[in-house]
């Protein structure tokens, strides 16, 4: 049998049975607010309602406190000195009236200060010693009478006094009058009071929660259009949103929306340029391809047949090479934050195995090719994939533009004072003037006049490469050329020692 909690959580099963974290259910913007809003009203109203209760009793105990207050004045004046005993002079009438009432039991208590009972109910509690009062002062408290609760008013007269209730000259004159009363008239009162108020608050309750939902909805509307707005959008319109449309707590969503589009609007015009110059780029070699072919299948002499193969193998090899450089150039611009991670390397040993790989090809092109650098670790941070790309591009670069017979140098330096690594290729070839070392990183660029062959990609992806480390790029002279004819170049890598440190400095 499968019950409903099971059909539930079956896809979290399986997907935890992947190694997938659940999916994470969206929150309603609307419900939230909602949720905020009706939670502190709903927890308020019972705190009314008890609050309203106290203040209900508070306001229904002060008329019933008052007639209870004038019945021990009236009690006061009854209360007579007759041959040195105490008398309470209270017609039959007057005890009719004080008990009369529908709800409420009402007792009298008059005593001596000695205790003896002049009038009125035996049972009636006395106040604590803790309770009693200075004669003159009428004070209230909460008792029990037979199990039943009671309001009692009570005071001290003195009856050498000619008011009722006068400061004390002697204690032996002292009588101590008490009014009390159940509490059904005032907890009916009471209950009155509450329905009044409460009562009301049945109806403005659901009204208010009516007009939250409708506040809610009408100030949440200009998302909604907001969303419509953009979904009526075609498919490539990335002009920016109209930010005078949206309220002014959204406007900076809409701001940072358009930031979005303007740098997808960027990285779009980049792919398309880049798909542009590689298919221009990639015409040549395809062409010459074509032509080569078409005219060894022309050709019926061995000799030019094999001619014909050659420069065809030739056009494959350029092919070969541009797209291993467009592929190249595509990897550096979109390492992802994963492939972005930088990891501790030896720069040294990184340049050393690098120039190994070329060795045969300097040997091809009569290059002498070689390595200068201190038996020294120089440790860098990088991603050593990327590093390799960079310097293999720039060996690459410096063996096309010698000469035969002359030298291309690797050399790694370190500078402890500034805590910077140098990586430095340095050839002799025909140089780069200064009018031209701002251009030599553009895509395909090539210096007019120079006749080697090329992509013009190289150094677009060691300037990419360096961009992602934080390194600096600085092109000079070859200050240790030989041959005035041959100026040489000499590029120059500077590297952090900790990027880290800056990244901490800039938060700083």
């Amino acid at each position: 049998m499968i019950t409903s909690g099971s059909v539930a959580e079956a896809p979290a099963a399986e997907q935890s049975l992947h190694g997938q974290a659940p999916e994470k259910i969206q929150r309603s913007l609307f419900g939230e607010i909602l949720d905020w809003m009706l939670a502190p009203l709903l927890l308020l109203w019972p705190m009314s309602i008890a609050i309203t209760y106290l203040v209900a009793k508070s306001i229904a105990n002060q008329p019933f406190d008052r007639a209870l207050e004038d019945n021990v004045l009236v009690l006061s004046q009854q209360v007579k000195e007759v041959d040195g005993k105490v008398v309470a002079q209270m017609s039959n009438p007057a005890r009719d009236i004080l008990r009369a009432d529908d709800l409420d039991n009402i007792y009298f208590q008059i005593k001596s200060i000695h205790g003896e009972l002049v009038d009125g109910d035996r049972d009636l509690p006395m106040p604590a010693e803790e309770e009693k009062s200075v004669a003159g002062n009428i004070v209230f408290r909460n008792d029990h009478l037979r199990g039943v609760d009671i309001r009692v008013a009570y005071g001290y007269i003195d009856l050498n006094k000619t008011h009722a209730l006068g400061t004390p000259n002697n204690n032996d004159h002292l009588v101590l009058i008490q009014v009390a009363e159940t509490l059904e008239k005032r907890a009916l009162l009471a209950n009155e009071i509450i329905k009044g108020v409460i009562l009301p608050q049945f109806i403005i309750l659901p009204i208010a929660l009516a007009l939250v939902w409708f506040a809610l909805s009408r100030g949440l509307s200009p998302l909604a259009e907001l969303q419509q707005r953009i979904r009526a959008r075609k498919p490539d319109d990335l002009s920016p949103i109209d930010s005078r449309q949206v309220p002014e707590e959204i406007t900076p969503l809409v701001r940072s929306l358009n930031d979005m589009l303007e740098r997808l609007s960027q990285t779009i015009s980049i792919q398309k340029r880049f798909i542009a110059d590689a298919a221009h780029q990639m015409k040549t070699p395809l062409a010459g391809m074509r032509m080569q072919s078409e005219l060894a299948l022309r050709q019926t002499d061995q000799e030019e047949i094999h001619r014909s193969l050659l420069q065809l193998s030739k056009s494959s090899e350029a092919a070969t090479r541009l797209i291993n450089q467009l592929l190249a150039l595509a990897r550096a611009e979109n390492q992802s934050p994963a492939t972005k991670a930088l990891e501790l390397i030896d720069l040294a040993d990184l340049a050393r195995s690098t120039v190994q790989d070329w060795i045969q090809v300097s040997f091809a092109n009569n290059i002498d090719l070689g390595i200068e650098q201190n038996d020294e670790a120089i440790q860098i941070f990088g991603n050593p994939l990327m590093l390799r790309e960079l310097l293999s591009n720039l060996i690459d670069n410096a063996i096309r533009y010698t000469p035969k017979g002359h030298s291309v140098t690797v050399r790694t330096s370190l500078n402890n004072e500034q805590a910077l690594a140098f990586l430095e290729v340095e050839d002799n070839g025909p140089g780069i003037p200064a009018s031209e070392r701002g251009h030599i990183f553009e895509r395909f660029y090539r210096i007019l006049g120079s006749n080697v062959q090329g992509s013009g990609l190289g150094l677009s992806i060691v300037r990419e490469i360096a961009q992602q480390h934080d390194a600096r790029i600085e092109i000079t002279d070859n200050p240790r050329n030989q041959d005035p004819r041959f100026p040489g170049s000499l590029f120059r890598i500077s590297f952090k020692m900790n990027p880290y440190d800056s990244v901490m400095d800039d938060l700083a």
